[in-house]
């Protein structure tokens, strides 16, 4: 823990952001990290994303839909919706009142459904019903922010433009010391700062992977966890390296 003191000892606070950390923290926040993907590697050498899709415009559909709701749940509705409206141009044609009945058990179903039919007629009106490979650009679509955006560039294009952070990598990326934050856009940031590029996207899927086999919220496995010795969940033992 006293490391984690140092850490926050080096950062200054304005309004409760950090807005500096000492090169010297950096490194070893960066040193930390490569450690980390290192392991993560062994334990999850596939680790894809848990949405279903056969397409970038099924992905971009699937992740506005999971948005305070389960993968799981988001699986059981898509089949149909992607059956009735299979592209940009049918999900703008489609009635919101049909889509709205298809994502009902989703929870915000009405703004769900608006959200990806105005997405899929601004991507027909705007973009020739392709999704632009630019987060810029993708941001400009109803129901996209940054998260939401990195998913479907990082999965589907291989495209680097950020760290997705949901609650998984948010809770896990601090129990490691990665970061002291809880806000997603400052632990994005420092995420990006610290972490190597190449690793920005399968970071968060394995981070992920593990939240869901391992490092439960309610009841984590910390005996079976490959991340232990990182991290700084208190009233466990310190590990050799």
């Amino acid at each position: 823990m006293a490391k984690r003191k140092a850490k926050a000892v080096a950062k200054k606070k304005v309004k409760g952001k950090a807005t500096a950390v000492s090169p010297e923290v950096i490194e070893e926040l960066r040193s930390k990290g490569r450690s980390v993907v290192r392991r993560l590697k062994k334990l999850f050498p596939v680790a894809e994303c848990a949405l279903d899709h056969d397409s970038p415009f099924q992905l971009l559909v699937a992740t506005i839909l999971s948005a305070q709701c389960t993968d799981e749940r988001v699986n059981m509705a898509t089949p149909e919706l992607f059956r009735c409206y299979p592209n940009a141009e049918a999900l703008k044609n489609s009635t919101q009142e049909d889509v709205e009945r298809i994502v009902q058990p989703l929870g915000f179903f009405r703004a769900k459904a608006k959200n990806i039919r105005g997405m899929a007629a601004k991507l027909v009106d705007d973009y020739e019903g392709e999704i632009p490979q630019d987060i810029d650009e993708m941001v400009k679509l109803p129901g996209v922010g940054r998260k939401t955006a990195s998913v479907v560039l990082g999965t589907w294009y291989g495209i680097p433009s950020g760290v997705v952070v949901d609650t998984h990598v948010k809770r896990i990326s601090y129990l490691l010391g990665l970061t002291e934050s809880q806000n997603p856009e400052i632990i994005e940031r420092e995420l990006m700062q610290i972490l190597p590029k190449s690793e920005w996207i399968q970071y968060s899927h394995r981070i992920i992977h593990h939240g869901r086999a391992t490092c439960i919220a309610r009841r984590p496995q910390c005996a079976d966890c490959g991340l232990l010795k990182w991290c700084n969940r208190t009233g466990l033992p310190e590990l050799d390296e």
